[in-house]
């Protein structure tokens, strides 16, 4: 049977969401609910999303349970769950259609007339962010679906009852293939995620397959300034609008760092814009603003509230985040984890005047480790000193054999901690006052800092 999801999502049929308390499933069950689909759900663990969700009406089961899809008219699971879970046995032995999380947003944002879709391999959750930050100064109240917390949310998600939807997309195993954007925003194509993709061109193709979801009068948002997303887009056949540093139809002119903190005039197809003075630091965040800019202008947000919107941004949860202070030395954390993140990062926090910087860096799963090693080594070879936390192993078993040790023999005077109570005890001993202090991955290093700050 070819089972078409939107025949579910509508008032009075019942969707089961198995990993209700997810990131992105706990919302999607808040969407659902208020379009009047009947919502049950179940997770492993009690959660203050869970809560939240009850709170709401929609019944959350703790376990996975083969009784609990019992009446659904069809199921919903996050990626992590797979065929051997009893929840989504049961429901494939009684014939009850199963659906990826993807697909569900995707079918969602069919009911808005505008679906700002963010793709890259990096910089998604920040530009999606800023996204949403502009189109709530220009109350245009949207719905918004991030792969982070928002401060300005307290969420990662927010359910508004305007005409657009802004999703943060990931190509993860193809993911964001399942949506409908009218705005895609490419913000780079780099080789990632290489225990799903074969290679750099496989990515290419991914994410050109994305850009031609677009529809003939929506509009595709790409830099300029990247080889590998110009080459991935090239006679797609879609209006493609380029944002970059110096040039493309969205471009900075006048760009000027006060303390690492971009402020620039936003030149668009020729003319100036508006004027916008940036609460992030780093080059990398000046490129991201002008996508944001570029997605703004392409569905006519006025230029006061793309002003507002960026000025008031000061980051999303986990990108450079303060974390508080311990003997003198500031401590952050930022879920950089791709060699082109680190560098990012690092050039960013060059400039903000500390005497050093202490990078306490864990790896994010042993295949990008073991496929990108040389290039990690290089970027970590910058901090004035750097701590290596054990791989996270995520989604992976060890069949490489590979450690942090290796990398810590590479770089000169880099430091080994096995665990994160290692790492707390160490930076501990070396901070000191005008010293910067970094957790960085995106694993659960952020502990390490929040146990330094805590004094425990």
């Amino acid at each position: 049977m070819n089972f078409q999801i939107q025949d579910y999502i509508r008032p009075g049929k019942r969707a089961h969401l198995v990993g209700i308390g997810g990131v992105s499933m706990s919302p999607l069950a808040e969407v659902l609910h208020g379009a009047g689909v009947i919502v049950t759900g179940s997770d492993m663990h009690e959660s203050a999303a869970v809560d939240h969700l009850r709170a709401l009406g929609i019944p959350v089961t703790i376990g996975h349970l083969p009784q609990s899809v019992e009446g659904a008219d069809c199921v919903i699971r996050t990626a992590a769950v797979h065929d051997d879970n009893p929840e989504i046995a049961t429901a494939h032995a009684a014939g009850t259609p199963v659906f990826e999380r993807a697909q569900a947003w995707g079918a969602i944002m069919r009911h808005y007339k505008n679906a700002l879709c963010v793709a890259g391999t990096h910089g998604k959750t920040t530009t999606t962010s800023m996204c949403t930050h502009i189109f709530l100064a220009a109350q245009r109240d949207p719905s918004v679906m991030i792969g982070g917390v928002l401060p300005a949310l307290g969420a990662g998600h927010r359910v508004g009852k305007g005409d657009t939807i802004i999703l943060e997309s990931c190509e993860y195993c193809n993911s964001f293939l399942s949506f409908f954007p009218t705005v895609a925003v490419v913000l780079n194509v780099d080789a990632d995620h290489l225990d799903f993709f074969k290679d750099l061109e496989d990515v290419k193709r991914s994410f050109r397959r994305f850009a031609q979801l677009v529809p003939e009068d929506g509009f595709v948002v790409a830099d300029l300034d990247d080889k590998n997303t110009m080459d991935a887009l090239k006679d797609l056949g879609r209006k493609v609008v380029t944002f970059g540093l110096e040039e493309g139809g969205v471009h900075a002119a006048n760009l000027t760092f006060e303390n690492g903190f971009g402020s620039f005039d936003v030149i668009a197809h020729g003319e100036r814009f508006t004027h916008v003075d940036l609460s992030v630091p780093g080059v990398h965040n000046v490129r991201n603003a002008l996508a944001a800019c570029a997605a703004a202008i392409c569905l006519n947000v006025p230029a006061q509230a793309v002003a507002e919107g960026l000025k008031a941004f000061h980051g999303a949860g986990r990108r450079f985040e303060k974390k508080g202070e311990y003997n003198g030395a500031m401590v952050y954390d930022d879920y950089a984890h791709h060699p082109h993140e680190i560098q990012a990062l690092l050039s960013a926090v060059k400039n903000l005047g500390y005497q050093r910087v202490i990078c306490a860096f864990q790896p994010h799963t042993y295949s990008r480790t073991h496929e990108l090693f040389s290039d990690f080594v290089e970027q970590l070879k910058v901090p004035d000193v750097t701590i290596l936390a054990e791989i996270f192993a995520a989604r992976e078993q060890n069949t490489l054999g590979i450690s942090s040790n290796d990398l810590a023999r590479e770089i000169p005077g880099a430091i080994f901690c096995p665990t994160l109570e290692e790492v707390t005890a160490k930076l501990r001993e070396l901070a000191q006052p005008g010293d910067l202090i970094l957790t960085v991955g995106a694993g659960d290093i952020y502990l390490a800092g929040e146990a330094l700050v805590a004094g425990k």
